[in-house]
């Protein structure tokens, strides 16, 4: 087939000559070379999808675990965890409940850091005729050395045979004690949650919202540790607004520096001692929470299964009023916190 033609003149210049170009016809291709072709495309695209999906899916897992783990507490129980499990019946080794035998006995644990109005909520506990909380038994570092340790501790406590003024032995209906996060809890975490499942011990979360005035109280109480400023004796709580007026007048100046990375690293210790006891049963309380509205206490008596009773305690608090009263270098703190997620702090009455 001509599909071209070309007119030219030869060297010599003495004729014409027509030349033509002729292209064959493609042979075509055999269908199974096309058929293999197309299958490996195929194999190439779903292995690409695949690769894909999975990438897409572990980035969705790791940005969601994430999420949870940054999520601080919530206020509001989830009414699952309110289903109590059991009620215990303990023998003590040190001495017969003789009547009280038949009486089912709670187990619970608060959760808190110092400073956070733990103390004082454990005073509130304990004027409940059926609760026994034993304070902070693991601020003795041999009791917390490891996890046998603490276990032996533990089952001192909820077999009814850890004495403290606390105590009501015979006919308590709920027995318990509080744990700073510092000491030995998060480290042994595992085993702790392991034990309180196992033995359905009821967990208590009790944390500040302004954790400025948690760190002016901890600043000033560890002042006071060394300069006992009430007549010679160091006191971490107080009956009077005598002795509150006394030791309130010393003013800690604040590291404005470090000051947000400090807040975050305690906020964030709340958030996983949540998220590390997840899997108990347990409540979060705030201590503000339970100053301006007392009716959390008769969650908190729900919540352990106790006859409801009016709570009170001597107790009283120490830094009253605005925070720019108790801390020397105010002005270095406000500048530091105003425009920052922690600027509310700054205007918090608790």
């Amino acid at each position: 087939m001509v599909v071209g033609g070309q007119r030219g003149w030869d060297m010599g210049g003495e004729g014409e000559e027509e030349s033509t170009v002729i292209l064959k016809p493609p042979k075509k291709a055999s269908i199974l070379s096309r058929m293999i072709v197309l299958m490996f495309a195929m194999v190439c695209g779903v292995y690409v999808c695949v690769v894909c999906l999975k990438q897409i899916g572990t980035q969705s897992k790791i940005n969601i675990e994430d999420i949870q783990l940054l999520k601080g507490p919530t206020s509001d129980p989830d009414p699952v965890q309110l289903k109590f499990p059991g009620d215990h019946y303990p023998s003590p080794k040190t001495f017969n409940r003789s009547e009280c035998e038949h009486n089912p006995v709670r187990y619970f644990a608060i959760l808190s850091m110092q400073r956070s109005g733990s103390g004082w909520f454990e005073t509130l506990l304990n004027s409940h005729v059926n609760v026994s909380s034993n304070g902070e038994i693991f601020s003795v570092l041999d009791r917390r050395g490891n996890s046998s340790s603490i276990q032996e501790v533990l089952d001192k406590v909820y077999n009814l045979d850890w004495f403290t003024s606390a105590s009501k032995n015979e006919c308590s209906a709920a027995v318990g004690f509080k744990w700073m996060l510092n000491q030995g809890v998060m480290a042994h975490h595992k085993d702790v949650v392991d034990y309180f499942n196992r033995r359905n011990v009821s967990v208590i979360f009790l944390f500040r919202r302004n954790l400025l005035r948690r760190m002016v109280s901890v600043l000033a109480n560890s002042y006071d540790r060394y300069a006992k400023l009430l007549n010679g004796t160091h006191k971490s709580h107080v009956h009077s607004d005598d002795e509150a007026k006394t030791l309130s007048k010393y003013k800690p100046t604040i590291n404005s520096t470090l000051l947000v990375d400090d807040l975050k690293k305690v906020e964030m210790m709340a958030a996983r001692a949540v998220e590390y006891f997840n899997s108990t049963r347990h409540m979060v309380l705030y201590y503000e929470d339970l100053v301006k509205n007392r009716t959390k206490l008769q969650d908190v008596q729900q919540f352990l299964r106790l006859p409801k009773m009016e709570l009170t305690s001597r107790q009283v608090k120490i830094h009253k009023g605005p925070l720019s009263e108790f801390v020397e270098n105010w002005e270095d703190v406000n500048t530091t916190l105003n425009g920052t997620e922690y600027e509310s702090f700054l205007q918090s009455d608790y």
